[in-house]
C-alpha cells in the first residue's frame, strides 16, 4: 500500500521516496560543486553517446504521440469526460489557457523566439549554409514553429490527459504511477511504483532547472544592456534566489490564488508585448512572413516530424530536435500534471483541441512577430543580430529591441520584457515545485508547506550549480539525459491508457460507463472499503430482523 507519514517532518509525504529524491538532488549538487569540470564533461560525453540513438528514437516517439492525441480528440473516445459525466470545467477557458501556456513554454519561447530564427537563418539542413536570403528566412521561421508547435504540445497533452483521466474519471491519486496501474496492478504501491514516480521527479527537476537557467541568463543579459549592471555569476545567483523566493511564496498560497493570478498577469503582459511588436514593428512584413511561414510549416509538418538526419553529416538534429524533444519530455511530468490539475471536467475533445491548438497558435504569433522583426532587421536594415546571437545567445531579444530605433522607449520596453521573463520564471518554478511535492505525497494536491519550501530551495541550488558547471551546453546535456528514462514511462502510459479505455466501449452513449466489466485496478481503495462496510451493515440488519 502507498502510505504517507503521519508525524514528523515528512508528515503527509512518502518518507522513503522523499528521502531518495532529496539524496539524489543533493548528490547532484555535491558532484556539480566539488567536481564541476568532471560533471560537465561527463554530461557532454553521455549526450554524445546517446545522440545517434535519440535522433530516431525521440522522433518516432513524438510522432506517435502526435497522431495518438489527434485520434483521442477526434475518434471514438472524444466525448469521454475527465470526471463524472455531468461535471463542468473547474476553470474558465481564459484562466485554463493562461495557466497551461505560462507553465508550459513561457520562459523558453522568450529565450528562443529571437535567437532560434536567427541561428536557423544561416545554418540548417534545408538550405545551403550561409544563404541569408528571404527564402532562408521562411525556412528558419518554419523550423522555429516546428520545435515550439504542435509536436511538443502533443507530449504535454498526452501526459496531462492520461493523468487527468485516471485521477478524475477512474478515481486514482494524481501521480504518475497510477497511469500504469492497468499494466502493473497493485505493484504500483510498491518499489516499482516508487521507481516510476522517482523517474518523473528526476526529469521534472532537471527540466525546471534548464528552464530557470535559460531565463536567468536572459534576465542577466537584459539587466546588463538596460541598466549597465555587469553580467556576472553573482548576479545570476541573486536572480535565481529572488525568483525562487517569490515562486515559493506563490506556490504556498495554492493554485487557485497565487499560481492562477500570476499566470493571468503574465498572459496579459504577453498580449501587451505582442501588440507592441505588431504596431511598432514592420507590421506589413510581420503579418506576411507569419502567414507564409505558417503555410510552409503546415505543408512540411510530416516531413519535419520524421526527419532523422539520415543523409546529413551535420550536428543540427542533435543540437536542435533531440534537445527540444528531450526538453519537452523532461518538462512533461510537471507540466502534464499541472495541466491535469486544472483540466477537470473537460472532454477529451475539448482537452486535446485546447492543449494542442491554442498554445501552438499563440506560439506561432509570438515567434512570427519577435523572430520576424529580427529577420527583417537582418534582411532590410543594418542587422547585427547574427553577430550578437553567436556572441551571447541570451542577449538576442534585447539586441532586437534596440534595433527597432524606439528612442527613449527602448529601455522602457526592455524593462517590461525583463519583468515578463521574471513572471514566467516564477510561474514555471511554482508549478514545478507544486508538482514535485504532489508526486512525492502520492497525489495529494494540498501538500505540506515545508516541503514546497524545501524543493524551491533545492531547485534554486541545482540551477545555480548547472550554470556554474558550464552554462547553456551543460543545461542542454542534463535535460536530454534526464528525459530518456521518463520516455520509457511514457511508453507504459500509452499501453495503460489503451487498456483502461476498453471500458468506455460499453457506454450507452459516448462518455458514459454503464455496462463495463469490473477492472480490479479501476476501483480506488476507499471505494472498496465503503463497499465492504455496506455489505457488513446489510448483514447486521438481516441478522437483527431474524
Amino acid at each position: 500500500m502507498f502510505r504517507q507519514a503521519e508525524t514528523g517532518f515528512f508528515k503527509g509525504m512518502n518518507t522513503a521516496m522523499s528521502c531518495v529524491a532529496i539524496l539524489m538532488i543533493v548528490a547532484s549538487l555535491v558532484a556539480g560543486t566539488l567536481y564541476t569540470d568532471a560533471s560537465s564533461t561527463s554530461l557532454t560525453q553521455v549526450r554524445e553517446w546517446l545522440t545517434p540513438f535519440l535522433e530516431w528514437y525521440y522522433v518516432l516517439l513524438v510522432a506517435f504521440l502526435l497522431f495518438f492525441m489527434v485520434w483521442l480528440g477526434t475518434g471514438r473516445y472524444k466525448n469521454v469526460r475527465l470526471g463524472a459525466d455531468d461535471e463542468v470545467p473547474e476553470f474558465t477557458f481564459f484562466s485554463w489557457v493562461s495557466m497551461l501556456f505560462a507553465a508550459g513554454t513561457g520562459v523558453g519561447i522568450l529565450f528562443w523566439s529571437v535567437a532560434q530564427p536567427i541561428m536557423q537563418f544561416q545554418d540548417n539542413p534545408f538550405v545551403e549554409f550561409g544563404s541569408a536570403d528571404a527564402d532562408a528566412a521562411i525556412i528558419a521561421m518554419r523550423l522555429s514553429f516546428f520545435h515550439w508547435g504542435i509536436n511538443g504540445w502533443a507530449i504535454f497533452s498526452f501526459v496531462g490527459l492520461v493523468l487527468a483521466y485516471f485521477c478524475f474519471r477512474q478515481q486514482q491519486p494524481l501521480t504518475i504511477r497510477f497511469a500504469l496501474r492497468p499494466l502493473l496492478g497493485d505493484r504500483v504501491f510498491g518499489p516499482v511504483g516508487n521507481l516510476i514516480d522517482l523517474l518523473a521527479v528526476f526529469g521534472t527537476v532537471f527540466g525546471i532547472a534548464t528552464t530557470l537557467g535559460l531565463g536567468v541568463q536572459q534576465m542577466n543579459a537584459g539587466l546588463e544592456r538596460v541598466f549597465d549592471i555587469p553580467a556576472s555569476t553573482q548576479l545570476q545567483l541573486i536572480v535565481i534566489g529572488s525568483i525562487m523566493l517569490i515562486a515559493t511564496l506563490s506556490v504556498v498560497s495554492g493554485v487557485s490564488r497565487g499560481v492562477r493570478l500570476l499566470s493571468e498577469a503574465n498572459f496579459w503582459l504577453s498580449i501587451a508585448a505582442v501588440l507592441f511588436m505588431l504596431l511598432l514593428g514592420p507590421t506589413q512584413y510581420l503579418v506576411s512572413v507569419t502567414v507564409e511561414a505558417t503555410g510552409d510549416y503546415i505543408q512540411n509538418l510530416l516531413r519535419m516530424t520524421f526527419h532523422t538526419n539520415a543523409t546529413h553529416r551535420s550536428n543540427w538534429q542533435a543540437t536542435w530536435t533531440v534537445f527540444f524533444w528531450g526538453w519537452w519530455l523532461a518538462w512533461s511530468p510537471f507540466v502534464g500534471m499541472f495541466i491535469a490539475r486544472i483540466s477537470r471536467g473537460r472532454t477529451f475533445r475539448e482537452f486535446v483541441m485546447g492543449v494542442l491548438l491554442v498554445p501552438t497558435a499563440i506560439t506561432i504569433v509570438w515567434i512570427g512577430l519577435f523572430g520576424g522583426t529580427a529577420l527583417y532587421q537582418e534582411l532590410f536594415q543594418n542587422g547585427g543580430i547574427i553577430e550578437a546571437v553567436y556572441r551571447d545567445t541570451s542577449s538576442a531579444l534585447f539586441v532586437m529591441i534596440e534595433g527597432m530605433s524606439l528612442g527613449e522607449m527602448t529601455p522602457v520596453v526592455s524593462t517590461l520584457l525583463i519583468v515578463l521573463i521574471g513572471t514566467y520564471l516564477i510561474t514555471s518554478a511554482n508549478a514545478g515545485t507544486l508538482v514535485i511535492t504532489t508526486i512525492l505525497s502520492g497525489g495529494e494536491t494540498d501538500t505540506p508547506v515545508p516541503h514546497r519550501i524545501l524543493w524551491g530551495l533545492l531547485l534554486a541550488l541545482l540551477t545555480a550549480v548547472l550554470l556554474l558547471a558550464g552554462g547553456l551546453d551543460t543545461l542542454q546535456s542534463a535535460v536530454i539525459t534526464a528525459a530518456l528514462p521518463f520516455s520509457i514511462v511514457v511508453l507504459g502510459m500509452i499501453s495503460g491508457l489503451l487498456k483502461a479505455l476498453r471500458a468506455e466501449r460499453y457506454a450507452e452513449r459516448p462518455g458514459d460507463i454503464k455496462l463495463a466489466p469490473a477492472e480490479p485496478w479501476a476501483v480506488a481503495e476507499d471505494v472498496l472499503d465503503n463497499d465492504d462496510a455496506e455489505i457488513e451493515s446489510d448483514r447486521a440488519g438481516d441478522s437483527a430482523r431474524l
